[in-house]
């Protein structure tokens, strides 16, 4: 699968609610002064300099060269790791990996769960949240009516089947939940502009196939002089026990 490129400017402005809803997440990593975090998909680090800010040592990691040019920029005194999840490699290792809406984007998810595990310190803990199981099902359903082969390059598990990938590399799962998190996009095209961020890959420069998409969506996701994207997360917390 081709890398994704990422309008940054764009992700700043538009769509800041992704970084700004991991805050809660924050509560449940928990960071300790002195203990070393890894932000796994940490785009522009935001949510990087909020662990910063506990006095635990932070590495942030992303596979996007605009997103880690952006984070370079934001927070200079921060340590940023142009990495790709599947591969990356620590020279010591992590008290926590941290991931907030970077997970699904990872294919296969196998490799990123052996990546991860391998970063960890025995008892170590990994605090995520990912799109799960019926995530943007509205906008999957329009693409496949207006595209209907399209490669899905998104990874959305149920608690059981992301439970069980990570009990496979060591990980105990502590805490699970999946729940409904509707988003709101801002402005009358708040859906094409989420589109264009986030399914360009399916879509392309296609305009026609994207007001139809947009259309199709209208009836159930626009209300109130606002879109409603139909997000649904799952957070999960897990230690390593081997």
């Amino acid at each position: 699968m081709p890398q994704k490129t990422w309008d940054v400017r764009s992700y700043e402005s538009q769509h800041d609610y992704v970084w700004k809803h991991g805050l809660g997440l924050l509560e449940l990593l928990a960071p300790q002064p002195g203990q070393r975090i890894l932000d796994l998909g940490c785009g522009a680090g935001h949510l990087s300099q909020k662990i910063a800010e506990s006095g635990a040592e932070v590495i942030g990691l992303d596979s996007s060269p605009e997103m880690i040019a952006q984070a370079r920029i934001n927070y200079p005194k921060l340590r940023f790791m142009l990495e790709d999840a599947r591969r990356f490699s620590l020279p010591e290792p992590v008290d926590a990996v941290f991931s907030n809406a970077a997970l699904h984007w990872i294919l296969p998810p196998d490799q990123a769960a052996a990546r991860i595990a391998d970063a960890l310190k025995p008892g170590g803990r990994f605090v995520a949240e990912l799109g799960g199981k019926g995530n943007i099902q509205s906008v999957l359903e329009a693409i496949r009516l207006v595209v209907p082969n399209f490669d899905n390059p998104w990874y959305f598990p149920s608690i059981p089947e992301y439970g069980a990938l990570l009990e496979q590399h060591g990980l105990e799962v502590t805490f699970a939940v999946l729940f409904d998190r509707p988003t709101k996009v801002e402005g009358e095209d708040g859906a094409e502009d989420w589109l264009r961020m986030f399914a360009s890959g399916i879509l392309g420069s296609d305009q026609q196939a994207l007001s139809r998409v947009v259309e199709l969506l209208r009836p159930r996701l626009y209300r109130d002089g606002a879109w409603w994207m139909d997000y649904r997360r799952l957070r999960v917390v897990s230690r390593k026990v081997s």
